[in-house]
């Protein structure tokens, strides 16, 4: 009976101390080692993440743009990108926006041995950080390539996994109003859209944050949107 009552007891505890600003904050992850599709739900917060291995004419345009709205970002670039891109790396990083992993290559991290899907990952933040001079935990897998064994690897690294919860399918480059409605359909709080530098997405851009900024949501970089 006593268990029972410090277990409830426990339980209350950790309850209260979810609750910040009248509202129930819910746990992202309650397994380090998991990918992460969602943040912290309860904070009215959302993140945009943009994929890049290519497109990079538009990325001024959607840094102009996310500085106009005063919207943080993270874009999770290769090395081979970055390697070709340093001055525009340098700008994304110099504007406040964070800068994540997307691997060396645009390999595809299932068909990887375990040591080439390290060094696909630490030979990228080698590059990341010769460039801008951070270093960066946040790994999005190349075609969106996650399991167990991947998830699991990446974590023995010290890496969080981060997928999304609202995919624009933007590299396909549909009609800008199309994308505008897959981001904020599927978004929800703690949500985390994901985007690629293409035309439509350049031309969707403004609409999307538009449209969530109305709905209250505070964009936030992937690594605050996690943080318990």
């Amino acid at each position: 009976m006593l268990r029972k009552y410090i277990l409830l007891f426990s339980f209350l505890l950790g309850l209260i101390a979810g609750i910040v600003g009248n509202e129930l904050v819910v746990p992202v992850n309650t397994a380090p080692e998991r990918p992460y599709y969602h943040g912290i739900r309860g904070r009215n917060q959302i993140a945009l993440t943009i994929n890049v291995d290519w497109g990079e004419e538009f990325i001024p345009g959607m840094l102009k743009i996310m500085e106009e709205r005063q919207v943080r970002a993270t874009f999770f670039v290769t090395g081979q990108w970055a390697q070709k891109n340093k001055e525009l790396l340098k700008l994304m990083a110099v504007k406040g926006h964070e800068i994540g992993n997307h691997g060396y290559s645009h390999q595809h991290p299932a068909k990887l041995s375990r040591d080439g899907l390290v060094e696909l990952i630490k030979k990228n933040e080698e590059v990341i950080y010769q460039i801008t001079g951070q270093r960066n935990n946040l790994f999005a897998p190349p075609y969106g390539e996650v399991d167990d064994r991947i998830s699991s690897i990446v974590n023995s690294i010290g890496y969080k996994t981060i997928m999304w919860s609202a995919d624009t399918i933007d590299w396909q480059r549909p009609a800008p109003e199309i994308i505008v409605q897959r981001a904020v359909n599927k978004i929800d709080d703690g949500g985390i859209i994901l985007m690629h530098p293409t035309e439509p997405s350049l031309a969707a851009l403004d609409n999307i944050i538009d449209i969530l900024k109305q709905r209250g949501y505070k964009f936030v970089t992937v690594s605050q949107l996690i943080q318990e």
